[in-house]
């Protein structure tokens, strides 16, 4: 699948001058611009990819619609989206790159601002409206926190309970203080809510630390990492309280690698790149986050994947056997295989980020010293996973391997 770049044109005679970007991967290539790929500009608008191979695209600044590449016909439209309108604060604007997740049944769950919907954009029709998120405070940009879909389960074609997380933000009127000099505490709360359930209801938690713009990444053993960010101030030009450090802060990202750390880059709170005589210098540097389960105490326990190979094709609703060698004691019944989606992170959210641990039925087994097999079924259908790319762990106590690319296909 292609990646997607949204990119306004310098000029704006016309609406069909909105341009679409693709990158395919090989060692030669190269940006292929798309004249005519948009029917609206995009600043600050959320990706995500659909079961059909599309991408829907959402929001973005005065653009209350949402419209999908590629498109059908040459005529499609972008159909409105009042719940963007509904969200919309016209002088902080809080409901830019919103939080998208696709639901199973292929609707798709959107938060902005501090509220969410259920939504068919078959139908351009919402299907549940979730209650108000506890305080009212307002989670999207500016005052940007993060949120993720929690790990997905599934068994028997099916999933346990979808779960959604909204970490951090910025109270109300950060924004505007922050533009006068104040810089507001970011907010120490998250906002969990089981979607799945027949009356989904808020439940309210609290963080160590306070953070604005940090990111929430889904590590391969379904833990939730949030890293970078700040604890005072909103997301914008100089707009930053307090940070680390070595800020991570506006513009900067993070990414999961194959082996399980965390690549970091990046960070420019100004409108060009500024590297002295600032709080907060523009920042080009990468670092690698090593999270606990990389420590050397535990290499005896980790795995090491013998197949499938890299690159293996798989097909959806099959079984897929998956061998692996651990040096150490094995515990059968702490064994897992994960898929991770490789998402694209920017402004502290990660889209089309998903993390599914594959039904084995306790299917484990020792072929020999150190060798072990697990049998697991493929997500039945690209409602659970689009077809694409993927990353594969097994998980052992916890402790994953060093993935391999899989690619899941119909």
């Amino acid at each position: 699948m292609a990646s997607v770049a949204l990119t306004p044109p310098i000029a704006l005679p016309t609406l069909s001058n909105w341009r679409v970007r693709i990158y395919k991967s090989c060692g030669t290539c190269d940006w292929k611009e798309i004249p005519n790929g948009l029917n609206q500009q995009r600043w600050y608008a959320t990706n995500h990819l659909l079961p059909d191979g599309r991408q829907i695209i959402i929001g973005g600044r005065q653009a209350f619609n949402y419209e999908f590449y590629p498109k059908m016909t040459a005529s499609e439209n972008s159909p409105s989206f009042p719940f963007l309108v509904q969200t919309n604060d016209p002088n902080v604007e809080n409901n830019l790159y919103p939080f998208v997740f696709l639901y199973p049944d292929e609707n798709l769950f959107v938060f902005a601002n501090n509220r969410a919907i259920l939504f068919n954009y078959f139908k351009n029709q919402v299907i549940k409206t979730y209650s108000t998120m506890p305080g009212g405070k307002p989670r999207n940009y500016p005052s940007t926190g993060s949120a993720v879909l929690l790990p997905l389960r599934l068994k028997k074609g099916t999933v346990e309970s979808l779960e959604v997380l909204v970490c951090g933000g910025a109270p109300k009127g950060a924004f505007a203080n922050a533009n006068n000099g104040r810089f507001d505490g970011a907010l120490d709360t998250c906002g969990r809510i089981k979607i799945s359930d027949p009356n989904p209801q808020w439940v309210m938690e609290t963080m160590p630390l306070a953070r604005v713009m940090g990111d929430m990444l889904l590590l391969p053993n379904g833990h939730v990492l949030i890293i970078n960010g700040a604890s005072a101030g909103v997301v914008g030009w100089e707009l930053v309280g307090k940070s680390s450090t070595k800020p991570r802060v506006y513009h900067s990202t993070t990414v999961l690698l194959r082996d399980g750390r965390v690549l970091v880059g990046g960070s420019n709170p100004h409108d060009k790149y500024v590297f002295t005589n600032v709080l907060y210098p523009t920042e080009l540097s990468l670092e690698a986050f090593s999270p606990s389960y990389l420590d050397s105490s535990s290499s005896s326990l980790r795995p090491t994947i013998l197949s499938p190979k890299s690159k293996t094709k798989i097909r959806y609703g099959k079984r897929v056997d998956v061998t692996f060698m651990v040096s150490g004691r094995v515990d059968l019944k702490s064994v897992s295989v994960t898929l991770v989606s490789p998402s694209f992170n920017t402004h502290s959210f990660s889209m089309n980020q998903k993390l599914l641990v594959l039904d084995s039925g306790n299917s484990t087994k020792a072929l020999g010293k150190s060798i072990y097999k697990v049998s697991v079924t493929a997500p039945p259908s690209g409602n659970f996973a689009p077809s694409g790319n993927y990353i594969l762990y097994v998980v052992h106590k916890e402790i994953p391997s060093t993935c391999i690319w899989v690619r899941i296909q119909r």
